[in-house]
C-alpha cells in the first residue's frame, strides 16, 4: 500500500453564528493586524464592515483589500501584497468565496517566500508556510477556505495557474451559513454545482482512498438533497447549512484525492474568457464523466445512488448513464446554461484550450488519460 496524506486546516468552525467564535479564536492566536482580502461586491453589502467591526471588538485591527477579481490575477496578488506590507499586517483574512480565498493565499504565500506568485505554479514549490491565513467563507461550493489549492490567472499568458501547495492551507476556516443567506440564486447554483464537481472528480480519482470516498459520497448526497432548496430560497437556513457541510466535505475529498479533466478544462475557460468557474464546471461535468465512464462506470453508479437514483437492477454501464442524467437534471433545475456556446466559447479556440488543459491536467488524477483529440471532442460535445 502506498503512503497517503490527508490535508485540512487545524481548526474549522461550522454553524450559524460561528463568526463570533472565530473572532475570539483569532485574538487568542495573538495576531494584531489583518489584511482582509475580499471584493467590492461584499464591501457594498456591508458584510466586510461587519467582520471588521467584530474583529475590532476582539482587539484585532484590519485594513481592507477589495481588489480581487472574479478570476483573481497576478496583478491582484501584487496589489494586495503591497497593501499588506505598507500597513504592517501580520496575518491575512480572506472573506468571500473562492476568488478572495485564492487571492489571499497568493498574497500570503509570496509574503512569506518572496518572489512572484508565478514562481509557485505547480506542486509544493514553496520553502516556507505562508503568512497565517484565516479563511471566512460566504459561498457554498469552492471549498477554497480549507484546501491547499490556489488558482491564479496569469494575465500575460491568459491561463489559470494551478498552485497546489501544503503551505497554502489556512490555519482556520469559518463556515457561517448566516453569512451565505444573501448569495444570489445564480451564484448559489454555480457554487453548488462546483461542490458536486469536486465530489465526483474526487470519487473517480485514481488517488481516492476510503476517507476521501466517504467524504465525496456524503457531499454528493447533500448537494442532491439541498441545492435546489438553497437556490429557490436563499433564506432557507437548513438548506444553507447543509450546503455548507456539503461543500466542505467535497473539499476534504478533492484536497486529498485531487481533481480531473473537468477542472483542467474549466480553468482554461476561466483564464481565456474570464468565465465563472462553477458554471464552467457544471456544463463540463456530465461530458467529462461520459468519457470517464469507459473505465469508471461502477464508480459513477455509486454517485448515481448517492444522488438518490434507484440503480438496483442496472449494470455498471446503465448506472453510469443514470448518473449523467441525474447530473444534467440537477444542473437544469438550478438554471445552469445548457452549453458552452451560451457562455461565448468559440469553436475555433478549442484546440488551444485543449492543449492548455492537458498541461494543467498533469497534476490531476483523472481515471482515464486523454489525448488532445479526445479533449477537443469533449469540449465540442459541451458546446
Amino acid at each position: 500500500m502506498a503512503t497517503t496524506a490527508f490535508f485540512i486546516p487545524n481548526v474549522n468552525l461550522m454553524g450559524a453564528g460561528c463568526m463570533a467564535d472565530a473572532a475570539k479564536a483569532i485574538a487568542s492566536y495573538g495576531y494584531k493586524k489583518a489584511l482582509i482580502v475580499t471584493d467590492t461586491g461584499l464591501v457594498a453589502t456591508g458584510l466586510v464592515g461587519q467582520v471588521a467591526e467584530t474583529l475590532g471588538q476582539a482587539g484585532v485591527s484590519s485594513v481592507v483589500f477589495d481588489g480581487t477579481h472574479p478570476n483573481p490575477t497576478t496583478g491582484n496578488v501584487e496589489s494586495g501584497l503591497k497593501l499588506l506590507r505598507d500597513n504592517g499586517c501580520d496575518f491575512v483574512i480572506s472573506l468571500g468565496g473562492g476568488s478572495p480565498h485564492d487571492c489571499a493565499k497568493g498574497i500570503a504565500l509570496v509574503a512569506a517566500n518572496g518572489g512572484k506568485i508565478a514562481d509557485y505554479e505547480g506542486v509544493d514549490r514553496s520553502a516556507r508556510p505562508q503568512l497565517p491565513l484565516v479563511a471566512i467563507n460566504t459561498t457554498a461550493g469552492t471549498a477554497s477556505e480549507m484546501t491547499r489549492f490556489c488558482i491564479i490567472t496569469d494575465e500575460a499568458r491568459h491561463i489559470k495557474m494551478a498552485i497546489v501547495d501544503k503551505h497554502t492551507t489556512p490555519i482556520l476556516s469559518v463556515n457561517d451559513p448566516a453569512m451565505m443567506a444573501g448569495m444570489p440564486k445564480g451564484l448559489t447554483a454555480a457554487t453548488g454545482m462546483d461542490a458536486l464537481t469536486h465530489a465526483v472528480e474526487a470519487y473517480v480519482s485514481t488517488a481516492a482512498t476510503p476517507i476521501t470516498d466517504a467524504c465525496a459520497l456524503k457531499a454528493v448526497e447533500l448537494v442532491s438533497q439541498y441545492l435546489r432548496a438553497a437556490v429557490a430560497d436563499g433564506q432557507d437556513m437548513q438548506a444553507r447549512e447543509q450546503m455548507a457541510y456539503a461543500q466542505f466535505l467535497a473539499g476534504m475529498a478533492f484536497n486529498n484525492a485531487s481533481l480531473g479533466y473537468v477542472h483542467a478544462m474549466a480553468h482554461q475557460l476561466g483564464g481565456f474568457y474570464d468565465l465563472p468557474h462553477g458554471v464552467c464546471n457544471a456544463v463540463l461535468l456530465p461530458h467529462v464523466q461520459a468519457y470517464n465512464a469507459q473505465v469508471a462506470a461502477a464508480r459513477l453508479g455509486d454517485v448515481a445512488d448517492a444522488m438518490g437514483v434507484d440503480v438496483s437492477g442496472m449494470d455498471d454501464a446503465q448506472a453510469a448513464q443514470a448518473c449523467l442524467a441525474a447530473i444534467r437534471q440537477l444542473a437544469m433545475d438550478v438554471g445552469i446554461p445548457a452549453g458552452l456556446t451560451e457562455l461565448g466559447v468559440k469553436a475555433a479556440d478549442i484546440p488551444t484550450l485543449a492543449s492548455n488543459a492537458l498541461k494543467d491536467a498533469c497534476g490531476f488524477t483523472n481515471p482515464k488519460q486523454a489525448t488532445h483529440e479526445e479533449i477537443c471532442a469533449i469540449f465540442r460535445a459541451a458546446m
